[in-house]
């Protein structure tokens, strides 16, 4: 049966997210984020002082009504599953909530792991059909932004559509790295290419392309038809923005879901946010941008909070005040257990547990959990993975060429700093 053909399931009085089951994909490794992923998927990297990536995605379906959840890993899970387990496991089934953690776990073959985004849902059919949702949410675990997918799902059942494909609008040069769409004067999708050479620009706005989020809703029926219909298919790659959604495109009805029509918004002055952390400079930036007096990200906002775990730590601390030993941190976020011991922080951002002991100096700084910074250090535009222990008097930020030739610097200045970077160093 072509997915225009398939019959409608009448639709459910709203909310709608109560009939939705939330399918969050997290298996990605985001090798653009270069060390950073090397021990841990794209979605577990650490964002905004205590959060990681997932929890946007997450937190977005919780706070739009959804209380079921599934999450698909794969890459170098355990730090994901040892995330979710903690802090998301107050979901109750006797409330009729779930919260499920779907590993790769050859359940189809014993060959097979996760082949594509698609596969990654079909291999896990039994346990969506089980909970019996009319819809279902699809999420992609590794962007930051506030959406509120209640809104999508009403656009759904109105529109009539087959799936509903979450977008927003892009350079064209952004538009390379996302599936573009053209649409209509109905935002009915006419076609759908992923991840274009020369992405076509939208009607009217020469230097725009109009981009997928990676979020679709689907009927949940229609959804199950068309991932066994794609597993059936030798020539597939089994993933909904190559395979699925195209298919959709030609042979029923996909309409497109403006961003600008769901995005939580604190204040009526606030800009519309939405970013892909894929490369380090990305990350740092965007992290830094939270440290600004009023950032476009507001983690603030208790309408719309960003749940995760929170590990139960003692208050910040800022100790000594003496000339040129003055514990002190301006525009920056500093977390819980931290403390900045005779220390000068500025425009920086600093997880939990991190030390910054005396005559240091830290600005634009990206501080993971539990580091270590010793004393005379200065540290400038810099990303510092977890757990890592910095040496004093060392000097990051002032010569590029020595900079490169000891850590990661990328294109823009910034320097990545690893342990096992500065294990190798003759200190």
């Amino acid at each position: 049966m072509s997915p225009s053909k398939a019959p409608k399931q009448i639709s459910p009085a709203p909310p709608l997210s109560r009939h939705a089951m939330a399918y969050v994909l997290a298996g990605g490794r985001g090798s653009r984020l270069m060390e950073l992923t090397d021990k841990r998927a794209k979605p577990a990297v650490y964002f905004g002082g205590k959060s990681r990536i997932i929890d946007f995605a997450l937190s977005n379906a919780l706070n739009s009504g959804i209380r079921r959840i599934a999450v698909a890993t794969q890459y170098k899970a355990h730090s994901m599953i040892r995330h979710l387990q903690r802090g998301w496991n107050f979901l109750r089934p006797e409330r009729n909530e779930t919260f499920d953690i779907l590993p790769a776990s050859q359940r189809v073959s014993e060959t097979m792991w996760y082949l594509g985004t698609a596969d990654a849902v079909y291999q896990n059919i039994d346990i969506i059909e089980s909970y019996a949702p009319q819809f279902i949410v699809l999420l992609a675990g590794d962007h930051i932004y506030k959406m509120d997918y209640e809104k999508m799902l009403v656009q759904h059942v109105e529109s009539g559509a087959d799936v509903t494909v979450g977008c927003l609008e892009a350079s064209l040069k952004e538009a390379t790295g996302f599936g573009v769409m053209h649409v209509d004067a109905k935002d009915r999708i006419l076609s759908f290419l992923e991840k274009p050479k020369n992405p076509p620009p939208m009607p009217g706005k020469p230097d725009v392309a109009l981009c997928s989020m990676g979020i679709y809703v689907f009927d949940t029926k229609l959804l199950i038809e068309e991932l066994k219909r794609d597993a059936a298919d030798p020539n597939s790659s089994h993933d909904f923005g190559k395979d699925i959604v195209p298919h959709i495109v030609a042979k029923g009805k996909a309409v497109a879901h403006h961003f600008s029509r769901s995005c939580v918004l604190s204040t009526a002055e606030a800009q519309i946010y939405w970013r892909d952390v894929g490369t380090v400079d990305a990350y740092w930036a965007a992290n830094i941008d939270l440290t600004d007096i009023v950032p476009d990200l507001d983690l603030y906002d208790n309408n719309w909070p960003i749940w995760t775990y929170g590990e139960i730590t003692p208050p910040a601390k800022f100790v000594h005040d003496e000339e040129g030993r003055r514990g002190s941190a301006v525009s920056s976020l500093v977390s819980g257990g931290c403390i900045v011991s005779g220390a000068a922080l500025s425009r920086s951002l600093l997880f939990t547990g991190v030390r910054i002991n005396s005559y240091s100096r830290v600005h634009e700084a990206v501080i993971m959990p539990y580091v270590e910074i010793g004393r005379n250090v200065q540290l400038s535009k810099v990303v510092v993975d977890r757990g890592v222990i910095i040496p004093e008097g060392l000097i990051v930020g002032e010569d590029p060429v020595e900079d490169a030739r000891r850590f990661r610097r990328t294109e823009e200045g910034v320097c990545l700093i690893t342990q096992p970077m500065l294990d190798k160093l003759d200190l």
